[in-house]
C-alpha cells in the first residue's frame, strides 16, 4: 500500500500518504492516534502505524 515510502516516514511523508496536512498529522501524533515517537523535536512514524490507523479507521482488519 505505501511501498514507496521508507519504514520510517516523516510527518511530511504521513500528511501526503493519507492527503492531510501537517498540521492535522501532528495532532493525530499527539492524540496517539497515530503511533510515532519523536527524536530531539522530529517525529518519526513506522510505516506499519500508518497502516494500522487507516485500517482501525475504516473497520477493517488486517488478513
Amino acid at each position: 500500500m505505501f511501498n514507496q515510502y521508507e519504514d520510517i516516514m516523516t510527518v511530511t511523508d504521513v500528511a501526503e500518504a493519507l492527503f492531510i496536512g501537517k498540521n492535522r498529522t501532528y495532532e493525530l501524533l499527539n492524540s496517539g492516534a497515530i503511533k510515532g515517537f519523536r527524536i530531539g523535536r522530529v517525529w518519526k512514524v513506522p510505516r506499519a502505524a500508518v497502516q494500522e490507523y487507516i485500517l482501525a479507521q475504516s473497520n477493517l482488519t488486517r488478513t
